[in-house]
């Protein structure tokens, strides 16, 4: 079917004499016919890629491609990087299957060259729906079976385990597989919405594009996405693969308004496939401290936690009601505090050692003799007791598990209606 769309893309090139490409409704690179300039950035990218960024995919909603039912004309933008464009949308009745694109660097393309390009429409309506709808059933059994995977049941974690194995979408079960979590961090009172759903899956599918074939799995769900990969070594292992998923998020989010950063959460490998919802359940869990405390890093990886480990494993109700140690408690509600904490935390985290604690604050000894001294007198606490330490220590990482998260344009023109000139 593909063969069928890139004999007809190419006909039309060459009947309009400029370069054309198709994409799908959701502006994934279908088909390209020969590229000869004038080319521009978001062209080149999109077929390298094999997709259009978020950012411009938001430029095009808003300049109307989505409601259009007939050829328009969207306009250059400098930010973007974008010469103008002739769009024609790809429908069948009232569904929308996709867009021919023409650069029209130059806006000289004639109302009769536009009206060859629309004259095919109806033939690639029929060799898109087809292709769609392959491409759709596949991925339809890829995503049922990634979540009876990750489900809480074991017969259906074992009936989703069978299905990607004996479907070959992964490999055999002789290898261990570790599940990496992505998660948009949305700006305040903004829910998740289709850009940035579209963002998730782009970085996911370029990080899934570095693996061998049947090596990962994918999954976008309400909040976050799921990358269930092999954990070869010769094949670079999840830890490389987090870190390369955290750069891919990052350009993907760049530009979006919705959006104010990512995190990416890394759990264990299992052995056996049924038993990936543990390291599922882990790698949810890195990326919520990491989320909450950037200091973490944006790659959160479950086995080097420390003490997060446990405490992220707390319901919300319980780490507020967790009151370790009353008398940190006034301390904890007062930013005036503040110095005295961070000096108490470093202190505990560094395992007593004031030497090592001044070093790390850049204070001088005396300081923070004193500043210890202040908390013990504030909070009814003694330093030299083993209990009261690891009750503060605990308090304090729960303070910060329990509080808020830490804190972390594109061009909009019209489009024009092609009605003839």
């Amino acid at each position: 079917m593909l063969s069928e769309l890139q004999t007809i893309i190419d006909a039309l090139a060459s009947r309009v004499g400029r370069p054309t490409l198709i994409e799908d409704h959701r502006q994934r690179v279908v088909a390209y016919s020969e590229q000869l300039e004038p080319m521009d950035e978001v062209r080149r990218l999109s077929i390298l890629r094999r997709q259009t960024t978020p950012e411009v995919i938001a430029f095009f909603r808003d300049v109307g491609i989505v409601q259009a039912k007939g050829p328009i004309r969207t306009p250059a933008c400098d930010e973007l990087q974008m010469l103008p464009r002739i769009c024609v949308p790809i429908r069948h009745g009232d569904m929308l299957l996709g867009y021919v694109w023409v650069i029209d660097a130059d806006e000289s393309m004639t109302d009769e060259e536009i009206a060859a390009v629309s004259t095919t429409t109806t033939e690639l309506a029929l060799a898109l729906y087809r292709e769609n709808l392959a491409g759709e059933l596949a991925s339809q059994r890829e995503t049922e079976a990634i979540r009876l995977l990750l489900s809480d049941e074991r017969d259906a974690r074992r009936h989703g385990a069978s299905t990607l194995l004996e479907g070959g979408l992964l490999a055999g079960d002789d290898v261990p597989t570790t599940a990496i979590v992505a998660r948009l961090i949305m700006r305040p009172n903004v829910r998740l919405d289709d850009l940035a759903r579209i963002a998730l899956e782009q970085a996911l599918i370029a990080v899934r594009r570095r693996t061998g074939p049947r090596e990962a799995v994918h999954l976008v769900r309400y909040d976050h996405g799921v990358l269930l990969v092999h954990d070869r070594q010769d094949a670079g292992p999840s830890r490389v693969l987090a870190g390369h998923l955290n750069e891919a998020l990052q350009a993907t989010i760049r530009g979006l308004p919705s959006v104010a950063g990512a995190v990416v959460g890394v759990g264990r490998p299992r052995e056996e496939l049924a038993e990936l919802r543990l390291s599922y359940d882990e790698a949810m869990l890195a990326a919520q401290v990491a989320m909450r405390l950037p200091a973490v890093g944006p790659v959160a990886d479950w086995s080097q936690l420390g003490i997060y480990r446990l405490l992220s494993q707390l319901s919300g109700e319980m780490l507020s009601n967790a009151a370790v140690h009353p008398g940190l408690e006034r301390l904890i509600g007062d930013p005036a505090h503040r110095p005295l904490l961070e000096t108490l935390e470093t202190y505990l985290d560094l395992a007593g050692n004031a030497h090592a604690t001044a070093v790390r604050m850049n204070l001088h000894r005396a300081s923070v003799y004193y500043r210890l001294q202040r908390v013990e007198q504030l909070a009814g606490t003694d330093l030299r007791n083993g209990n009261e330490r690891l009750s503060l220590h605990m308090a304090l990482k729960l303070a910060r598990l329990a509080g808020p998260p830490e804190p972390q344009r594109p061009c909009r023109n019209p489009a024009q209606a092609v009605t003839g000139s």
